[in-house]
């Protein structure tokens, strides 16, 4: 019988874009913790150096690549990049989004383009670069929101990518899981991260999100980073094209 932990990430090679920060830089120290090598993709470098430093300090291998991911090299970049200087590409976690809340009549074409880009296209370009690398075990998880699940007023923009995301995760598992690749996706809830800190400055707004919230709290991001986690290991095998819900009850309300 094997000794391992069905949790364990040993031995695999793990993409985390948007990982400078937030969810990005937590999931991305949870692999590496689980034993995954890890490439950390973000437009920020010193943001990427101070969580690669911190993933090398506990041990772990961490490579950074500096970029955009909505351009046009950006998928060349991190996937080969990745491949050449960790010699694989077994994970792959669309995590890199924007949300800009806006009324719909304030949204312009140009705002609603940016948020496409990032929360979607982006996502569907450097998971077809990835593909190749991927089949035969490969695991990729997109990351999307509450917000695919339940409207919101003042993010139609928003919730239209983070719906699309979800429904293009389960479109990819019906066509790649023959061929070994594993889709999911996590939908987090209110997490606190630098992405919506100026929001949670309010205190009316943090108090509303949390009487919203049946668990009484907002999350953190190693609620999101663990979760992450199982979806890549080896424990969750059978788990294809869901979307995971980690809201703390709030689309069950």
């Amino acid at each position: 019988m094997s000794t391992q932990s069905p949790f364990s990430l040993d031995g695999k090679v793990a993409v985390v874009t948007g990982a400078s920060k937030g969810m990005g830089a937590a999931i991305a120290e949870a692999m590496a913790l689980a034993g995954a090598r890890v490439a950390l993709t973000a437009r920020d470098q010193a943001g990427l150096d101070a969580v690669a430093g911190r993933i090398r300090a506990a041990g772990g291998t961490a490579h950074t690549i500096a970029c955009d991911v909505t351009a046009a090299d950006a998928p060349a970049r991190i996937v080969d990049g990745t491949v050449e200087a960790l010699g694989a590409l077994d994970i792959l976690v669309n995590n890199a989004g924007i949300f800009w809340p806006k009324p719909f009549e304030e949204t312009s074409l140009a705002d609603f383009d940016a948020q496409m880009n990032t929360n979607v296209r982006a996502p569907f370009a450097i998971t077809q670069r990835a593909i190749p690398h991927l089949r035969g075990g490969g695991v990729v998880i997109n990351l999307t929101s509450i917000a695919a699940h339940v409207a919101f007023p003042n993010s139609a923009a928003y919730c239209a990518t983070k719906g699309a995301l979800e429904l293009m995760t389960k479109a990819l598992t019906t066509e790649f899981a023959p061929a070994g690749i594993r889709f999911c996706s996590i939908a987090p809830g209110n997490i606190l991260t630098p992405m919506n800190a100026h929001l949670m400055a309010d205190p009316d707004y943090a108090q509303l999100m949390i009487d919203s919230t049946p668990a009484g709290r907002n999350g953190e991001v190693s609620d999101i980073a663990n979760v992450a986690v199982f979806l890549a290991s080896p424990a969750a095998a059978y788990v294809h094209g869901t979307a995971l819900l980690v809201d703390g009850g709030w689309c069950a309300r």
